[in-house]
């Protein structure tokens, strides 16, 4: 079943409404745009059993863990959409991590992992709709800014789509797993002798003088994929919210794509309580807590530095957008710090869970949370893990061989003699 609906951008700032398929990504006021999309009188039992009733397609777009929700995503894409298919990311248990954070016996933690998507992270899901605009609107080249994960999806979805993929990465300052995405893929990477917010001004420049269809978390249509992190997560806990979400933040794309999701579900009658936002940052790359600090009386810009490549950002982009998240859902901001992130990294690994450093920010984040008292005794959380642990093996070598001394988690490799007795020595000592 196909619910036919009609959508329509409209200027975040000042109410402008454009025609779905205009290509402009910015109103002239300045604001950022957002998609909009008529209910059609559906109500939240219907909508859940139709959703619920996707599960497990066999083939088709719903196959995707987007396109089953394409009803709040872009419901007149038709079924001729860019997709590998992506989602369909597991919630996990982990008592080793839940133990860590502090929660075992107190707090119920689950663990969204978007590392399981196509390309190793959550970008597939924005860049599947974004691709699929793209293509709508007769795009000749789609561009983006990177610090990897983006890039990735960028040209994986290009390729599927037949476009030329251009992408603006801050030399030596990319995860070598990463980079090797986009060259495999075959996007034409741009090495900026800069940080990542001089690549998106650079691929902003690019849009408005050159024509590219930009593809970074500014484009309306990636926020749309990139909420179906939160409805999967509803539906895989039965439609019944947990009463936090914990997620990485940097450009902010999630955490404005999230707000807005929880709303949408809220008034689509998908759930009736809204699950609190924990935005969690690095302390070396935290504009948005310093604003947070200050009841977000301005917007602050710092020089960025964390190991956490995926949220070394000074200048979010998703800045407004991911300030009404967090008031409309009575959420926090938060930081950890690099050491902070790195145990919890070693923590998530080692429970065979593993993700990239960004990632742990989210479960590290929780435990500070809950030191704080700020996530209470028997509350539900589920921390988005943001992308795969193959995205940056250089910080698994860091930590575990290189690091002085051996921090926490460190699982130094054993060099031995090629005798059944060294075997014998290293399992006693591990006993």
């Amino acid at each position: 079943m196909i619910v036919d609906m009609a959508s329509r951008q409209v200027c975040a700032a000042c109410g402008r409404e454009f025609a779905e398929t205009d290509p402009r990504l910015q109103c002239e006021c300045g604001g950022l745009l957002e998609l909009r999309h008529d209910r059609s009188g559906l109500s939240g039992a219907k909508l859940r059993a139709l959703f619920d009733g996707r599960r497990g397609a066999p083939h088709g777009p719903f196959l995707s863990g987007v396109w089953r929700y394409r009803e709040m995503v872009l419901p007149t894409a038709g079924d001729d959409v860019v997709t590998y298919p992506e989602g369909n990311t597991p919630l996990l248990r982990r008592p080793s991590v839940t133990a860590w954070v502090g929660g075992a016996g107190a707090t119920d933690l689950f663990l969204k992992h978007e590392g399981h998507n196509p390309t190793g992270s959550f970008k597939d899901r924005g860049m599947t709709v974004g691709m699929t605009q793209a293509r709508r609107i007769g795009a000749t080249a789609v561009a983006c800014a990177s610090t990897g994960n983006t890039g990735a999806a960028l040209g994986a979805y290009a390729a599927l789509a037949g476009l030329p993929a251009l992408a603006f990465v801050p030399k030596g300052h990319v995860a070598l797993g990463k980079l090797m995405q986009l060259v495999a893929y075959g996007v034409r990477t741009l090495l900026v002798n800069g940080d990542f917010d001089a690549c998106q001004e650079l691929a902003r420049a690019s849009s408005d003088q050159l024509g590219v269809y930009l593809l970074n978390s500014i484009n309306p249509f990636r926020l749309e994929g990139q909420k179906t992190i939160v409805l999967e997560l509803l539906q895989q806990l039965d439609w019944e919210p947990p009463d936090w979400i914990t997620v990485p933040a940097g450009n902010l794309g999630n955490t404005a794509a999230f707000g807005k999701a929880l709303a949408e579900a809220r008034d689509w009658g998908l759930i009736t309580k809204l699950p609190r936002i924990a935005a969690v940052q690095a302390e070396g790359a935290a504009p948005f807590a310093l604003s947070y600090r200050e009841g977000f009386a301005r917007r602050h810009r710092v020089e960025a530095r964390t190991v956490a490549t995926a949220i070394r950002i000074g200048n979010p982009a998703s800045y407004e957008r991911a300030v009404r998240a967090i008031r409309e859902t009575d959420g926090v901001v938060t930081t950890v710090t690099d050491d902070e992130m790195l145990e919890a990294k070693a923590v998530i690994d080692a429970a065979g869970a593993g993700c990239e450093p960004a990632s742990a920010a989210s479960v590290a984040g929780t435990r500070r949370l809950i030191h704080e008292g700020i996530i209470g005794a028997g509350q539900r959380v589920v921390a988005v893990l943001t992308g795969h642990l193959l995205k940056d093996p250089e910080s698994v070598t860091r930590y575990h061989q290189e690091t002085e001394p051996a921090p926490p988690g460190a699982n130094r490799p054993i060099e031995i003699e090629p005798r059944l007795a060294e075997v014998e020595r290293v399992l006693k000592n591990d006993q």
